[in-house]
Parts: structure tokens; sequence; C-alpha cells
């Protein structure tokens, strides 16, 4: 592909993002590409080495905070009429709480799906005390007599340290998930805040 074909392509592909994103990015991307060319390689390599339009898209609306992409949707490109405000007054005992109930359910979703994640390095972090606990107490046992307690708490000290460690790497498994379910509903919200009516 052409770089000029290309371009037109990202830009087509941006078109519901905000003017000045799509701007910044079509330079961005034509400068790399012209970086490309100048180290030697063909129009087409270089459209290739930058990478798919839909990867690209999806790197944007990442990289978009979701408060601009909001701003960018409920801001009126021309000046409201009075029946227009009028209508927007009216609707608001119906509008307004629809809006601040799928905020706070969207904002519920994440707090649960974080305080799972906090719940499970929670857990353990109380094994591992409980094994720091259990290989310092028989400094208490063992000097006043109790030498096979002593012996039981270090060794169930070291199980719980051990147990920890395992645990960690456990839950990094449920971790990783949490993280991408979170994202890609971050990704899917700030997806519905694009100009669509700009999208052929």
């Amino acid at each position: 592909m052409s770089k000029q074909k290309f371009l037109m392509a990202l830009q087509e592909a941006l078109s519901g993002f905000p003017g000045e994103d799509i701007n910044t990015s079509i330079e961005f991307y034509s400068e790399m590409i012209d970086e490309h060319i100048d180290a030697g390689m063909t129009e087409e390599e270089a459209t290739a080495a930058v990478g798919s339009i839909q990867d690209i898209v999806s790197h944007i609306l990442s990289e978009t905070s979701l408060p601009k992409l909001v701003k960018s949707r409920v801001t009126p490109h021309r000046p409201l009429k009075v029946w227009e405000i009028t209508l927007l007054v009216l609707g608001s005992p119906l509008w307004l709480p629809l809006c601040l109930a799928a905020v706070l359910l969207i904002l519920s979703f994440y707090a649960v799906l974080w305080s799972a994640m906090v719940a499970l390095y929670a857990v353990d972090l109380a094994v591992a005390l409980c094994g720091i606990f259990g290989i310092i107490a028989p400094v208490l046992y063992i000097p006043a007599g109790y030498i096979w307690p002593g012996v039981f708490t270090f060794g169930l000290g070291l199980m719980c340290i051990g147990v920890a460690i395992l645990l960690f790497f456990f839950f990094r498994i449920p971790t990783i998930w949490i993280l991408r379910i979170s994202r890609r509903v971050l990704l899917n919200i700030k997806s519905r805040f694009i100009r669509k009516e700009n999208v052929r």
C-alpha cells in the first residue's frame, strides 16, 4: 500500500476521534513512514513496517483518555437552539439519573474486579505473615524449654512461606485476567464515545 492510500485509510478509520487527535496521528505516522523510506525501504515496505490500521486505531484508542472522548462527544459543534435547550432541561429528570446510574454501574464493576484482586493478595500476605511469625516464634519457645513446639512452629512457618510463594505465582493468573477484562471493558466504553456519525 502506498503512503497516500495508507494515510487516507488511517484518516477514515480515525474519523470518529476528536479532530486534533486525527491530525496528530496522521502527522506522526506520516513522519514514521518517511523515516522508514529514508532508511532505504520502499513505500509498501514502510507502510507495512508501521503496522496494520486496526492495530494503530486500537493503540490510539487505548492512549486517548476517556474524559477527552466524553468531552468530544457531548460538546455541541454548533450553538444549541432554544427548543433543544428546553428539551434538555425538561428531559433532565429522565436522562440525568440514567447517566448517573450507568456511571455508577461501571464504577461498581471496576470496584468488584479490583477488590477481588486486592482480596487475593491480602490472603497471600496473611499467609506470608503467618510464615514469618512461625519462623521468628522459636526464638521465644526454645529458650523457655519448649523445644518441640518451637521446631513445629518453625516448620509450620517455613511451610507457610512456601505456600505464600506458590500463591503469589498462582494469583498472577487471575490478576492477568482481571487486568485484561478491565482493559477490554474500558476500550469498549471508549469506543462508545467516538462520534460514529462521521464514520462511513
